[in-house]
């Protein structure tokens, strides 16, 4: 065995569950894809629902700071998991290189454990008794929201990479209502932009931390239909009441929500996509944002990945690992695969 336990995954869920599961003597490696932790949190630029916090970057660089002093765990960053495997006495991951990886920066804490598998090129498998996957979500592709149509060949951008300043005194249309919004708007107040946001009903639930905003303009749709890449943006709908409208604007974001996405293998999933923590192989937990649509908050991932990582060390001692709560099944009435809310 390479270690303890994998963790798949290097977001809140993931490092949450490196530091728990060093707080019990579990050695663990945690293979991240992105060049740093936590890349997501760094683009939030205000946080609400997590104590002790304003910002993710802020989040960001706290938790990187208890990763850095966690020597029981060692980081692999530009590495992408490709396979989980899971068996009756181990779980393997195999992992390759994103791009080629740069000397330094590559291992962020080695701690006391060799890296003898470290440094292997592309293909490289690691073993260890269990694995926490906290893999996330990422943007749902435009031609997956079967109410967007006119989407084909169009490059719009997400709007969270939206230049404020770009967007100031103009009328921006946001297709979807997913949390980014909500995000968008807290951190700049003082934005004269007008929010026109296009959304299918599944998505209301999504939209209460911003209809009160008197820039935002709710219009719930069946069908939404873009018309010619041109300026302005034209799109026709088809509203929940039946009424067909013209919607008319400078500028156009994507605002769809995220898609769950594990590694392939051994992780189970649900109908939705998602995987649910009660239906994994006894050695794979599921935390984060990966496990269920509407339980996808810092707050919440940063716990999971807690209570993943004790679920192992439990199970490695042959103790249940159940919580006694509710389990987070794929949830129910929220509309197709992949809607989901973050933040």
């Amino acid at each position: 065995m390479d270690t303890d336990l994998l963790i798949v995954g290097g977001g809140p869920a993931g490092c949450a569950a490196a530091v728990m599961a060093a707080s019990v003597g579990m050695r663990s490696v945690l293979i991240e894809s992105g060049d740093s932790l936590c890349g997501a949190l760094r683009r939030i630029p205000v946080v609400r629902n997590v104590l002790t916090v304003a910002n993710g970057p802020d989040l960001a660089a706290a938790i990187e700071a208890d990763l850095e002093r966690c020597d029981l765990c060692r980081v692999e960053l530009g590495r992408r998991a490709t396979l989980v495997d899971a068996f009756d006495d181990r779980v393997e991951v195999t992992f390759e290189p994103v791009e080629p990886v740069v000397a330094t920066g590559s291992v962020v804490a080695t701690g006391s454990m060799e890296a003898a598998s470290s440094h292997r090129p592309g293909g490289s498998r690691l073993t260890a008794p269990y694995v926490v996957v906290a893999t996330g979500v990422g943007p749902l592709a435009p031609e997956d929201a079967g109410w967007l149509g006119g989407v084909a060949g169009r490059a719009l951008p997400q709007l969270w990479e939206a230049d404020p300043a770009a967007i100031d005194d103009r009328t921006v249309l946001v297709l979807g209502a997913d949390r980014p919004l909500g995000t968008v708007a807290r951190a700049h107040p003082e934005l004269r932009a007008r929010f026109v946001v296009a959304h299918p009903p599944e998505d209301a639930y999504k939209t209460e931390e911003i209809r009160r905003d008197p820039r935002v303009g709710l219009v719930a749709v069946r069908r939404l239909e873009l018309g010619p890449a041109s300026a302005p943006v034209t799109a026709e709908v088809e509203t929940v009441e039946g009424e067909r409208r013209t919607l008319t604007a400078d500028l156009a974001f994507l605002n769809l929500g995220s898609a769950p996405a594990p590694p392939a293998g051994a992780v189970a999933t649900a109908p939705s996509g998602y995987c649910p923590p009660g239906s994994q192989h006894p050695r794979v937990f599921t935390a984060g944002d990966l496990r269920s649509v509407r339980f996808q908050r810092i707050a919440t991932a940063m716990g999971s990945g807690g209570e993943a990582a004790l679920g192992a060390y439990y199970a490695s001692r042959g103790l249940p690992t159940e919580t006694g709560g509710p389990t987070l099944t794929d949830d129910v009435g929220v509309g197709p695969p992949g809607r989901t809310g973050g933040g």
